[in-house]
């Protein structure tokens, strides 16, 4: 082969300006040294890598994955799957032991589900932190979030799913791993909401992790597997039963929708468009008048809400914020977009702690500078580095109009 001449790839990295501007917004670059920028981690790498597999850098681990390169990039380089399939293809690291408990959220889900009173004192005893900083290298800064002792889908068999034919539209619900395991109480806000405006809620036939922890640990193959499990699902529920797909997660969804096919190679393009985000869908229904809310008479309250980085590259903050400004009481105080920091397992790991808090600072600063009572975004781990970083707890905006709305009301209004 003439490595003089091999610049064949599969990705578009020939589109690079060089303008620079993915280094501007890349939160990594003003925080840790050791990461080279998207610019060179990406596109100015990938020339190098296609000529030797020897030129990869193991510093790319330090590329938290958010996306907020290809958002700023004017040229729609794919600039953060480039570094995330150099990673994949490339990387000489195996995945540790701390890798695996991290990534395997169904598995340490379920296990940690059936003891969730022990398991929930012990992870956060002192000294299991201590030991788990040592052994681990998981930070003793870090707290996992509780269990809960039913998960959402035994609630939803038990007392929600019969009910769900008797109303007249239809979706089906990718609830993912940290509703199913740790917060079932969001998963019944989207069943109260969706019931309210007159839609039945139903469990995909099978449901997988959406694989994003596996993916930027290492897992492939196993993330690969879960991926084709989700969208064969997804595919029955769309295609045979004719009900589109919501989730409430910002992250599960952006990973059904884009990284399957650009990182997994799981063709989704015929499913793709009917998987949503539940506010973007709801949002969409009052739009075109389909559905109405009536909301109760409460006292006022100021919330801020934080635009989670892969709802950026979604581009559907919109939707969320406007959502939330249709609730009366409701003064919204809306962020600065900026990255959280914690990048999924990402800040979890000793390594990266430093990395993680010095990213969020300014986001930290800004929500105790706001006055508000509480924050709002509809991303998991953006909710957990917030709780952990601020005094400041942390709502998903369909737990919130849960509580605004008068169900009654909205029932009446929506037949």
């Amino acid at each position: 082969m003439n490595t003089q001449q091999y610049n064949i790839s599969d990705n578009n990295f020939e589109q690079c300006l060089k303008c620079t501007v993915c280094t501007v917004y890349c939160p990594v670059v003003p925080v840790n040294p050791n990461y080279p920028g998207p610019k060179q981690a990406g596109p100015d790498g990938e020339r190098l890598r296609l000529k030797r597999g020897e030129f990869f850098d193991e510093a790319l681990k330090y590329c938290l994955n958010c996306k907020r390169c290809e958002v700023a990039c004017p040229s729609n380089v794919r600039i953060g799957d480039i570094i995330q399939l150099a990673r994949i293809k490339y990387s000489q690291k195996k995945p540790s032991l701390r890798d695996m408990i991290l990534a395997n959220t169904d598995i340490v889900g379920t296990l940690s589900s059936t003891f969730a009173p022990i398991v929930n004192t012990t992870v956060a005893l002192k000294p299991v932190k201590a030991v788990m900083d040592s052994v681990l290298k998981i930070d003793k800064h870090r707290t996992f979030p509780k269990y809960a002792g039913q998960t959402f889908v035994s609630w939803f068999k038990k007392n929600a799913a019969d009910k769900q034919e008797l109303y007249p539209n239809h979706v089906s619900f990718f609830h993912g791993c940290y509703i199913n395991y740790n917060y079932p109480q969001l998963g019944k806000d989207v069943v109260k909401v969706m019931n309210a405006i007159g839609y039945g809620v139903h469990l995909l036939e099978k449901e997988k992790c959406c694989g994003v922890a596996l993916i930027s640990n290492g897992l492939i193959n196993q993330a690969k597997k879960q991926a084709h499990i989700n969208i064969e699902s997804i595919r029955k529920s769309v295609n045979e039963e004719k009900r589109p797909v919501i989730a409430a997660s910002s992250t599960c969804t952006f990973t059904i929708r884009d990284e399957y096919p650009h990182l997994l190679q799981v063709e989704n393009d015929d499913v793709r468009d009917s998987v949503e985000l539940a506010t973007r869908f709801i949002y969409r229904l009052l739009e075109e008048g389909k559905v109405k809310l009536k909301f109760r008479d409460t006292q006022p309250v100021r919330v801020a809400y934080h635009t989670p980085c892969h709802m950026e590259k979604l581009g559907w903050g919109y939707y969320s914020i406007e959502l939330l400004r249709q609730i009366p009481h409701l003064d919204l105080v809306v962020l600065d977009s900026q990255c959280c920091g914690i990048g999924g397992t990402y800040g979890f790991k000793k390594e990266n702690y430093p990395t993680s808090q010095g990213i969020g600072e300014s986001l930290f600063n800004q929500i105790k500078a706001a006055g508000v009572q509480y924050v709002a975004t509809d991303c998991e781990t953006c909710k957990w580095q917030i709780e952990m970083s601020t005094p400041y707890e942390v709502k998903h905006p369909i737990s919130i109009l849960a509580e605004a709305i008068d169900v009654e009301g909205t029932m009446k209004l929506n037949k």
